[in-house]
């Protein structure tokens, strides 16, 4: 069964993303040479092949909701904002979910933001998007609310079975924005947003009981090209743009394969495709949220930017988001 959400276009709402933030746990290992993890040596060149130079590992005290509290108060640092701002806390999160309570209420008070709502959201990899237009639709929908927090935080270290090259791919990290009611007539902020689900292709990637270790099948690198392009188009099309209209490319970051897959179906150039898979792996949820935060730091990114990012997710979940920064 394909069961499609039809996108918001929230243009003319006055939502843009006010604050960026990240957090990458201490640990970072580095793949140089001969590689040594969970009990199996990989040859020097094995993580060049896969495209990841290092990536974060959480120690034991970075815990989800401690590595979401770190992301969430950058983004409020940069956005000029106290926690108690905050109307709404939104966790996306997929690698350590539990049954109660929900992980969005520690975050938020830990973070002081006492009077906001706080839950989690899932979908998988794609949990970025599934919680920025969560929170659009709140915040949209409700004249008192002003500001949501946005955290995107996943430990996809231990979602890796031992003994496969996922060891040298999956990294841990969280990222955070915050986003905000402004100016209606701002060119800038949140454009549009569209999350669809497809159930039939829901064991494509799966991670159940009781190791929880991820188990992709192989068709999973041409459905997660299909439907990251599926994703583009529509995004494109529905707001008359082309994909030489847009600045950048900032998506949910698979692996090498998916990357040129996405790169020749949008004629994109390899200039236009920002990721930091090379240097933090694929961190799940986490992975758009960073980038922006870090690219953003950086230079790279800047003011004015036009960004479409696309992600997939275990559900099977494919999405995107459409902004000017």
């Amino acid at each position: 069964m394909h069961v499609r959400t039809e996108g918001r276009t929230w243009t003319g709402t006055g939502l843009r993303f006010s604050g960026l933030g990240h957090y990458f746990p201490r640990n970072r290992r580095f793949h140089d040479g001969e590689v040594t993890v969970g009990g199996r040596t990989y040859p020097p060149g094995a993580a060049d092949e896969l495209g990841v130079r290092s990536l974060h590992v959480a120690d034991e005290d970075e815990t989800l909701e401690f590595m979401a509290v770190q992301a969430a108060r950058a983004a409020l640092e940069d956005a000029g904002h106290d926690a108690s701002d905050a109307d709404l806390v939104v966790l996306a999160n997929w690698t350590d979910r539990q049954w109660i309570p929900e992980i969005a209420p520690g975050v938020a008070t830990a973070l002081g933001a006492h009077g906001a709502l706080a839950f989690d959201v899932c979908g998988a990899c794609t949990g970025f998007v599934h919680g920025v237009q969560t929170a659009a639709a709140m915040l949209n929908g409700h004249p008192g609310w002003r500001r949501a927090v946005v955290v995107a935080a996943d430990r996809f270290t231990r979602r890796a079975r031992p003994g496969t090259r996922g060891q040298l791919v999956f990294g841990d990290a969280a990222g955070a924005v915050v986003l905000e009611k402004g100016d209606p007539d701002d060119p800038s902020g949140l454009l549009d947003s569209v999350l669809d689900c497809d159930s039939t292709e829901a064991d494509t990637v799966a991670a159940r009981p009781p190791e929880g270790w991820l188990r992709p099948k192989p068709e999973l690198i041409d459905l997660a090209v299909r439907s990251s392009l599926k994703v583009a188009d529509n995004v494109l099309t529905r707001n008359g743009l082309k994909t030489s209209d847009i600045d950048w490319l900032v998506p949910h970051p698979g692996n090498n394969a998916i990357h040129a897959g996405v790169r020749d179906g949008l004629d994109l150039p390899r200039e236009k495709f920002l990721t930091n898979f090379a240097d933090r792996g694929n961190t799940g949820c986490a992975s758009i949220p960073i980038a922006l935060s870090e690219f953003s730091r950086s230079g790279v990114l800047s003011p004015g930017d036009l960004v479409l990012s696309t992600a997939v997710g275990s559900g099977w979940y494919y999405g995107g988001l459409l902004y000017r920064l």
